[in-house]
């Protein structure tokens, strides 16, 4: 299942956005207003839930400087990656596009679809207003 979430317009470089991003308590700011937990784990992992919802760790998957920014599930029970992708629109702006991608049977997919759209829309909206 792949979804994508409307391209978020920064008012920042897409290093600050990186650095941003890449530092994970900022995901904090980043989370829908329904948000009950998050705790940073280590510099490299996060759990948060949402009311109603199951916990969630991710874990940095990948990085690569000032263009991507790849998190996964920390569990193998539910494979999946949220992905951000910079892209520089001019001085002091950029682009973010938000992806996730995940292997899940019919049922889970029709079932997580519109609450992960709904979720990765959050964020987008949320990164635009930085």
């Amino acid at each position: 299942m792949h979804i994508e979430a409307p391209v978020a317009q920064v008012g920042k470089s897409r290093e600050a956005v990186f650095a941003f991003l890449t530092d994970l308590k900022n995901f904090e700011q980043l989370m829908p207003e329904n948000i009950q937990t998050f705790e940073v784990l280590d510099e490299d992992t996060f759990r948060f839930a949402l009311k109603g919802m199951p916990e969630i760790v991710l874990r940095r998957k990948e990085q690569h400087p000032h263009e991507k920014v790849v998190l996964g599930a920390a569990s193998d029970k539910l494979p999946f990656t949220l992905q951000a992708d910079l892209v520089e629109s001019g001085p002091d702006k950029s682009e973010v596009k938000l992806s996730f991608q995940g292997d899940f049977n019919p049922m889970m997919a029709m079932m997580i679809k519109g609450p992960i759209t709904n979720f990765l829309g959050t964020l987008s909206q949320n990164l635009g207003a930085l």
